[in-house]
């Protein structure tokens, strides 16, 4: 039987709970029991002036930036829209049916002036990090870290060869931000190389073709995670070229001994991680075991002998060559922190392996590396099965970059500049931390009426 005309009938009153209507599984129920931003308006109210209009709480706009990044919500007008029109944003945003929802404009206005003097993305993400250690799921014990390339605001087609800063405070907040972290180690001091186009909307961002594809300008985002349960617990924005990312390890590496009092007992990375210095750097300074293939070129290919022909004799800091003699050195660090080890001429005159050795020199050099130690350690340590398992649960990492670029939208910046990129990434890590919370503790079940 066909059923009445349905007929809006306007009511006096209404009894109506946005409580009810969320459903029990929904991911921002699960997402709500970790986030406590109580504290926030705390450490803001130094930011704001004591007169004027009311401000838009801060809560409350994180707490709209959360919901972006978690469900993949690029655009901050398409933002508000969807938070005006969802009841489920609108409860974890402490919106209520009559709650205003901020203009876009905020977020902007807000983004460039006190988040940043504050930074209060980098407070948020720590206070994930807090909980996520409170709950049992960084164990500490195991780290790793890797790069990811994310395309930059910037039209590839646009790039020029070089660019004129001399008057920067005529320049836009990109320019502004690029010309103050020239000295950086992750942004301008990198490397010397001059980079072949410039952006002139973000000269931050770097030509890079290192995905085999054509060229684009674009950010590092770093990430370093436990390898127990995949949390990140330390994200860093850097120029695209890989001595910036090895940078970014070790900044991510002191910074949550600092901030969190973990120490790492070993860390996975790929061979990009793999250098003289770094692994040095790990096992000397660090007392960190590298879980990380060696970045050696030390091998031949014309026939001759190669380096690992060579015996090292570490009690007589000598090494000796396939005909059993014997190589020195003057002790003297040459050529990017390498030592020379060289044979006598008159051994490598009459020795009957010379045209195999060194056919076009009077006599045999061996560079080794002040840091060779640390390498042969990660050799032996690429041998046992605490490796293997090391480079199975480093995949956790590749995995965390597919879903921020596939799930989070996160392909592609829509902020400019150093700081923008920062922002960013420090909110997309937020969210995933907050998502692999929800999780990873289920919700309770129901109970019964």
């Amino acid at each position: 039987m066909l059923g009445p005309r349905q007929v809006d009938q306007a009511a006096l009153f209404y009894e109506f709970s946005i409580e009810g209507h969320i459903p029990a599984d929904h991911m921002l129920r699960a997402i709500d029991r970790f986030i406590d931003l109580s504290a926030v308006r705390g450490e803001m109210a130094s930011f704001y002036s004591h007169t004027g209009r009311p401000s838009i709480d801060p809560e409350l706009m994180i707490r709209m930036l959360l919901v972006g990044y978690c469900f993949g919500i690029r655009s901050e007008r398409r933002l508000c829209d969807e938070v005006h029109l969802n009841l489920a944003y609108r409860w974890f945003c402490r919106l209520g049916l009559d709650g205003r929802v901020p203009d876009h404009s905020t977020f902007s206005k807000n983004r460039h002036g006190r988040f940043r003097e504050s930074d209060l993305f980098r407070r948020v993400f720590e206070m994930v990090v807090s909980r996520c250690m409170e709950e049992g799921f960084v164990g500490g014990e195991g780290f790793a870290v890797d790069g990811s390339l994310i395309k930059a605001d910037a039209n590839r087609q646009s790039g020029i060869e070089g660019a004129n800063w001399s008057a920067p405070e005529k320049a836009n907040r990109a320019v502004k931000e690029y010309v103050a972290a020239l000295d950086d180690a992750a942004f301008g001091s990198a490397t010397a190389v001059t980079p072949k186009f410039i952006s002139p909307a973000d000269p931050a961002a770097r030509w890079t073709a290192a995905n085999g594809g054509a060229a684009f300008f674009a950010y590092t985002a770093n990430y370093m995670i436990d390898l127990d349960h995949a949390i990140i617990v330390d994200v860093e924005a850097t120029t695209a070229i890989r001595q910036g990312e090895v940078t970014a390890a070790k900044r991510m590496i002191e910074r949550t001994r600092e901030e969190f009092g973990l120490y790492p007992a070993r860390l996975a990375a790929d061979s990009g991680y793999g250098s003289a210095e770094m692994l040095g750097w790990l096992v000397h300074e660090q007392g960190i075991e590298p879980h990380i293939p060696v970045f050696d070129k030390s091998a031949r290919t014309d026939g001759t002998f190669s380096r690992r022909d060579f015996t090292w004799d570490r009690p007589n800091d000598i090494y000796r060559c396939p005909a059993g003699k014997v190589l020195t050195t003057s002790g003297t660090i040459v050529n990017d922190n390498q030592l020379l080890y060289r044979a006598s001429k008159y051994d490598c005159e009459v020795c009957e392996l010379k045209a195999r050795c060194c056919p076009k020199e009077p006599a045999r050099k061996v560079p080794r590396s002040i840091h060779e130690g640390a390498r042969d350690m990660a050799r032996d340590i690429a041998k046992t099965e605490a490796y293997v398992t090391s480079r199975r649960q480093r995949k956790k990492i590749e995995m965390l970059f597919a879903h921020l670029k596939r799930i989070l939208k996160l392909d592609r910046l829509r902020l400019r500049g150093p700081n923008g990129a920062r922002d960013e990434f420090h909110l997309a890590a937020t969210a995933q931390n907050l998502r692999k919370l929800a999780k990873l503790i289920p919700m309770p079940a129901p109970k019964p009426a």
